[in-house]
């Protein structure tokens, strides 16, 4: 794991870009947040604000749905 990679490290500049971008392509094809941050060894938090500076339209949380029974 490089330096920069690290949890708690600083991502700046064209690293941050190049990061974001990856992390967008990965999450288009349909890995989770979760999933980018145990594999990057990040924060869910930190993940998510680069999706969202990478312009990812976020998906929803999934799970059962409720509907109206009537």
């Amino acid at each position: 794991m490089s330096e920069t990679s690290r949890k708690g490290t600083r991502v700046t500049g064209e690293e941050r870009s190049d990061l974001a971008s990856d992390l967008k392509r990965r999450y288009d094809n349909g890995e989770s947040i979760r999933a980018l941050a145990a594999a990057t060894g990040r924060s869910y938090g930190f993940v998510h604000r680069l999706l969202l500076e990478a312009g990812a339209t976020l998906r929803g949380r999934g799970g059962a749905t409720r509907r109206n029974r009537g």
